[in-house]
């Protein structure tokens, strides 16, 4: 039944009965007097709480064994939720009343009480006492209600004041947490009276030190003048490279591959134009290097009202690299002049330099289905090449794939060499500066030599190629027949005279050509690839015997001098200390490159240098292969979506007007289906071409950087300048402890 619940079994209940008749009886009768509390010797006692309502079913239970049905169980849920003092959170809970005769079942009863948790309130047995018990609770609540919400303004009015200071106090707390890190590093002199401190500081900076200590101890009315000694360590000191808002982005780029060593010579100077570059021939569209300009323009222009947004981590990331995007837009621009390409087209500034006679045969019926093949021998071209970049006729040409095909392979070859060439020469400075000329004869003789002697004849095959054979006509052939060895049909491929060098095997002989380029081509190469061969073993074996033949004579008691020397110097007291990664970092630069290494270790090294610099020679120019890649499948993406969506959308739309392709004569439909179209062509070409195209070249020009350029001769062995300042400080995350 809702609200009462019998624990008796139904055929044990003669004393419930008995007692629920006469306690109905007695309060109908006489009010006065009261059952429960009696002196009659079968009074009843009772017992009355609250208990949490998922606990009643189990409470009901343990009441019904303990007492053996002889307990009467009255219930009823609380409408409202109690707040849990101990958590604060809203629970349910159920008042009861426990009738029972005896006191043994009433200590029993308190006891399955205590253990499900339930809170036993006194209650008089008498009407009158309860009333009154109930005017005394009403009382109190109207006074605790007022305290309550007096303490709630209260609190209100703290925590709205304290709100005001509070970003103050965090930055307050967080800049003296960090004072206190840092003079809990520093050393006692003897006196205990003074603090000695060691630190890194830039040369151009310690005036600027200097003086901030002398005003601080003015400022707190020192006694004592601060005194900075410049002391000599054998520890390899942290790299700091200053940076603007221009070069950071490039600087970021340079230090997420590694931080550069002391003095070591720094990528992000040449990657301000190396990178944009690389970029943009993968990227060449002029087109597309306009929207990327553009978007890069808008974030530089209004740089201090963007920086103040956050839009997330990936707007981050763009506004970070804006002047990135925007080299890399300028470059794309210039890049889309040379290929004259524009969104798949292309631009006629300075006039063509082919004329073409097209059969009236091959115009006959569709245009498309005429077929457009330039050759400079077969006539048409006027010897007048375009002014800049590729002529616009090749365009529609249906032998274009092939041209582009050719040409843009051998560009990356020649980038490939160029770059990789400028990145050994870069080794040089590092030598010079770490005193180790020693290196220049041993590492960077042997390295250029095999990659200039290899792929840079190469190179100069492409080149020479250009300029010895022209694509002469018939006629003029007939009329020279000693050109006829120099025409198109008789140049020799460069990729299969590479691999005749490398196999030490002759070219074939093509009948009325020149077996060879030039008059004593085979031996050269032949020179070149022994050359090139013996620089393997040097490079091998050289630095190793020159390194141990230098230990040999060096004398151990003045290995013992320098040594006392160095742990001298940083003496009398005073520890230099170094934490972490740092003192990992000055600890290996300490004892040079090969200190503390035997002859076995320093062979096993330079084997391992020698094999990867032989094999990444040859899968490193294969590499740059990528440039020719991405060219051409950027450029054909753009064509494709130029004329399967576009162009074709466009042909649509005239067709609805009538005859021929003009857009008069009220052809609505027509300027409604180009208006549709057009907005999903840009879409496309934003998200395709501009974001996803982009996003490829990116990481492609980057990968180049970090593996075929830096490797060349970056070591990045350093451990970053972190000076205390109290705005790094300020930005960093708070840590929850």
């Amino acid at each position: 039944r809702a609200g009462q619940t019998d624990l008796r079994p139904p055929q044990e209940c003669d004393l419930f009965t008995a007692a629920s008749t006469f306690v109905f009886q007695q309060e109908e009768s006489d009010s006065n007097r009261a059952l429960i509390g009696g002196d009659e010797r079968g009074r009843l006692g009772f017992v009355a709480g609250v208990i949490p309502r998922d606990r009643v079913p189990g409470f009901e239970r343990m009441l019904w064994r303990v007492s053996r049905g002889n307990v009467f169980l009255r219930q009823a849920p609380l409408e409202e939720p109690l707040e849990d003092p101990a958590t604060g959170q809203p629970i349910n809970k159920t008042v009861f009343v426990a009738f029972y005769q005896g006191e043994n079942l009433k200590s029993r009863l308190k006891k399955v009480c205590t253990g499900y948790h339930a809170t036993l309130y006194t209650c008089p047995s008498s009407v009158s006492e309860r009333e009154g018990v109930v005017r005394e609770l009403r009382i109190r609540l109207e006074d605790l209600n007022v305290v309550l919400s007096q303490t709630m303004d209260h609190r209100h009015r703290v925590a709205v004041s304290v709100a005001k200071e509070l970003m103050t106090w965090k930055v307050m707390v967080r800049k003296m947490k960090a004072i206190y890190h840092t003079l809990n590093m520093f050393n006692m002199d003897v006196t205990n009276k003074c603090l000695i401190g060691e630190c890194w500081v830039p040369k151009d900076e310690l005036q600027n030190l200097r003086r901030a200590l002398e005003d601080g101890g003015k400022a707190v009315g020192s006694t004592m003048n601060p005194i900075i000694n410049i002391l000599s360590t054998t520890e390899n000191p942290p790299t700091f490279i200053r940076t603007n808002k221009f070069t950071e982005g490039f600087q970021v780029l340079v230090d997420a591959y590694a931080v550069g060593s002391y003095r070591e010579v720094n990528p992000a100077a040449f990657t301000t134009i190396t990178f944009p570059f690389l970029f943009s021939v993968m990227f060449g569209d002029l087109g597309h290097g306009i929207i990327v300009f553009l978007f890069a323009g808008w974030m530089c222009l209004f740089e201090k009202k963007l920086k103040k947004n956050k839009w997330g981590e990936i707007w981050d990331i763009f506004f970070g690299g804006r002047y990135i995007i925007l080299l890399m837009g300028i470059f794309s621009m210039y890049s889309g002049l040379l290929y004259n390409d524009i969104f798949s087209l292309s631009l006629n500034i300075f006039g063509s330099g082919w004329t073409m006679n097209i059969p009236s045969a091959n115009l006959t019926g569709n245009y498309s289905e005429a077929k457009l093949m330039l050759d400079p021998a077969e006539g048409g071209y006027r010897g007048n090449p375009y002014y800049m970049g590729i002529d616009p006729l090749w365009q529609s040409a249906d032998n274009k794939i092939i041209f582009l095909n050719s040409f843009k392979m051998k560009l990356s070859i020649i980038i490939a060499v160029v770059h990789m060439v400028f990145g050994i020469a870069l080794s040089i400075v590092n030598y010079v500066h770490l005193k180790k000329k020693i290196n220049i004869l041993l590492d960077f003789v042997p390295q250029i030599l095999f990659l200039v002697l290899l792929f840079g004849y190469m190179v100069f095959m492409v080149v020479y190629k250009y300029f010895a054979f022209g694509p002469y006509s018939k006629k003029e052939i007939a009329d020279d027949p000693s050109l006829k060895p120099w025409g198109t049909k008789c140049a020799p491929s460069v990729l299969i005279s590479f691999i005749n060098m490398v196999l030490v095997s002759a070219n074939a002989e093509v009948k009325d050509c020149n077996q060879y380029m030039f008059p004593g081509q085979e031996p050269l190469q032949r020179a070149f690839l022994l050359i090139a061969v013996l620089m393997v073993p040097i490079l091998l074996l050289a630095k190793p015997m020159y390194i141990k033949m230098t230990t040999r004579k060096q004398s151990t008691p003045h290995q013992a001098l320098k040594s006392a020397s160095n742990g001298g110097a940083a003496g009398n007291g005073i520890e230099m200390t170094g934490s972490g990664e740092q003192g990992g970092h000055a600890q290996a630069h300490a004892g040079g490159e090969h200190g503390g290494d035997t002859f076995s270790d320093v062979m096993v090294h330079q084997a391992i240098h020698t094999v990867e610099y032989v094999l990444s020679t040859v899968s490193h120019t294969a590499s740059y292969l990528r440039l020719w890649a991405l060219s051409l499948a950027h450029a054909q993406l753009s064509d494709v979506l130029w004329n399967m969506v576009f162009r074709r959308a466009i042909k649509i739309a005239g067709s609805m007007g009538g005859k021929g392709l003009a857009f008069t004569g009220g052809n609505f439909a027509g300027g409604f289906v180009i208006y549709v179209v057009f907005a999903l062509w840009v879409c496309f070409t934003v998200a395709v071409l501009v974001l996803m195209e982009g996003l490829s070249a990116f990481l492609h020009t980057l990968r180049l950087h970090w593996v075929e350029f830096m490797s060349k001769f970056y070591m990045g062995s350093g451990y970053p300048f972190e000076p205390f300042t109290f705005k790094r400080i300020l930005n960093e995350p708070t840590r929850v402890e």
